[in-house]
């Protein structure tokens, strides 16, 4: 299996390549040159491709022959990065490989997620204040994700909530919707996020699914277990 992460060199980008090489995947990393540095550690054990996630040519390199890509969505700057990246791996991945993109709660595939007013208050100033100071725009991610939703590729796009770190608590539970209880306590495990991610490529059941993820051992997601186990 090659396996392709674009945002290698990020918190969650060196969990993604730690848990495929586990695996015994190939792995290919693509992050900007100046953070080439971080994936030291790997050593030889991965390739590392150089350059913008939204450069197609530096892209076009990074997925040949990859039979799944690993894509990190982040808003930064004001000139459609995400969008860019996700387009560029949506238009040179090989034929039916399988696209893993990870963003957060707030991208919505059907408009059915229920969120607080403090989350919606607090996530609209926030993508305004990150816009007027041109460090990120949140609404590229959005419309990354819309054109995700909408592409015939074999997609999935992973929703985090808030993160820690610490030891794995093993793979996260989730719900297609942001509001269900079993995402109540809003917290995942950084390595965890990376573990589902890493496990999607192969769970075909995840194909065209946007699934809402919360750590396996949070408060919610026992009570949901329990609450399963007694019905049964």
């Amino acid at each position: 299996m090659r396996v392709c992460v674009v945002g290698a060199s990020g918190k969650l980008g060196r969990y993604m390549v730690q848990h495929a090489l586990d695996r015994d995947y190939e792995v290919v990393g693509v992050c900007r040159e100046k953070s080439v540095a971080k994936l030291a550690d790997f050593g030889d054990r991965i390739t590392v491709v150089p350059g913008q996630t939204d450069d197609r040519e530096v892209i076009g390199r990074a997925v040949a022959g990859c039979d799944a890509v690993l894509t990190v969505l982040v808003p930064w700057g004001v000139r459609g990065y995400s969008s860019g990246t996700a387009q560029a791996v949506m238009d040179l991945a090989p034929e039916g490989a399988r696209l893993v993109f990870s963003c957060g709660w707030h991208i919505t595939r059907d408009g059915k997620d229920v969120y607080s007013r403090w989350f919606l208050a607090s996530g609209r100033a926030l993508t305004v204040l990150l816009r007027l100071v041109r460090v990120a725009d949140v609404d590229d991610q959005v419309e990354a994700c819309r054109r995700i939703f909408e592409s015939r590729t074999r997609w999935t796009v992973v929703r985090g909530s808030d993160l820690e770190e610490g030891e794995s608590q093993g793979l996260p539970v989730w719900s297609r919707h942001v509001g269900a209880p079993v995402l109540a306590s809003n917290i995942t495990r950084r390595t965890d996020f990376a573990l589902f991610m890493v496990e999607a490529i192969t769970d075909d059941t995840l194909v065209h699914e946007a699934p809402a993820i919360v750590g396996r051992d949070t408060p919610s997601a026992l009570a949901h277990a329990q609450r399963r186990e007694d019905a049964s």
